[in-house]
């Protein structure tokens, strides 16, 4: 009697582990399903919505350095404002993608330098926390002094050290007086991929307050975060088989031990 009891609790037990590993291997199956959606579909989502570029210059430091691999959104001209990072290309630029920030959009005058040797637009001082230095050792919205005025439909486009940045400014006496179409833009830098991986290119504050604001971030912290979470996903539910082996291999020998 007591090695038939015996037998049986032993089945019992055996029984109670199988089902827990047959669980075990359809939540680990699930949630390696699921990371590999989030991690293929962050991928897939995020090429179709945006395209790598590499910084050619150091016009944009220190915002974005020389050799820097960034995303930019695909956008259409119309949808760009004020503060914005642009990928264009124009063919009086030369005809190759160039990087720059926006300024100033079509009936806007922009000028420097104001109050506190600020960039102007419409008259209004614009602060600009992101530029470099002067020789002096303090920022100035401009190396030499400018105004001009952006035609409808056209941008303005500065980099962001404005004492090495050849960008509107060296392009005054054109008929447009240094403006580009909003048709030369390909697309709007969100993120910075290298060498600071996921660093988000922030909206200036300084432009906001100008009529139109600034524009809304695109979803490229979400897709970071997809990839991110189906990748981590994806290693937990890979891990579980390995994982489980090992504590039934250990669980025999702690009852005989017992």
């Amino acid at each position: 009697m007591s090695g038939t009891t015996g037998s049986r609790t032993a089945g019992s037990g055996t029984g109670k582990r199988d089902g827990h590993g047959r669980l075990g291997s359809v939540l680990s199956g699930l949630v390696v399903a699921v990371g590999c959606l989030l991690f293929l579909g962050g991928f897939v989502v995020g090429a179709l919505l945006y395209r790598p570029y590499t910084v050619p210059s150091d016009s944009m430091t220190p915002t974005l350095a020389v050799g820097s691999k960034v995303l930019a959104q695909r956008i259409d001209g119309t949808d760009v404002k004020r503060g914005d990072i642009v990928v264009f290309e124009d063919p009086l630029w030369g005809g190759v993608p160039m990087v720059k920030r926006v300024v100033a959009v079509g009936g806007d005058t922009v000028a420097c330098c104001g109050e506190g040797d600020r960039l102007t637009v419409n008259g209004t001082p614009v602060d600009e926390p992101y530029l470099a230095p002067g020789l002096d050792g303090s920022p100035r919205a401009s190396a030499e002094d400018f105004s001009a005025t952006v035609p409808d439909g056209s941008l303005f486009l500065l980099g962001d050290d404005r004492f090495t940045s050849l960008d509107s400014r060296t392009h005054l006496e054109d008929a447009a007086q240094g403006s580009v179409p909003r048709t030369s833009v390909v697309a709007r830098v969100d993120a910075v991929v290298w060498p600071a991986p996921g660093s988000l290119v922030e909206r200036p504050a300084g432009f906001a307050a100008l009529p139109g604001g600034t524009s809304d971030p695109g979803p490229v912290a979400l897709l970071l975060t997809s990839v991110a979470a189906g990748a981590v996903l994806v290693l937990a539910g890979a891990a579980y088989g390995p994982v489980a082996g090992l504590l039934r291999r250990r669980a025999p020998a702690r009852e005989r031990t017992t």
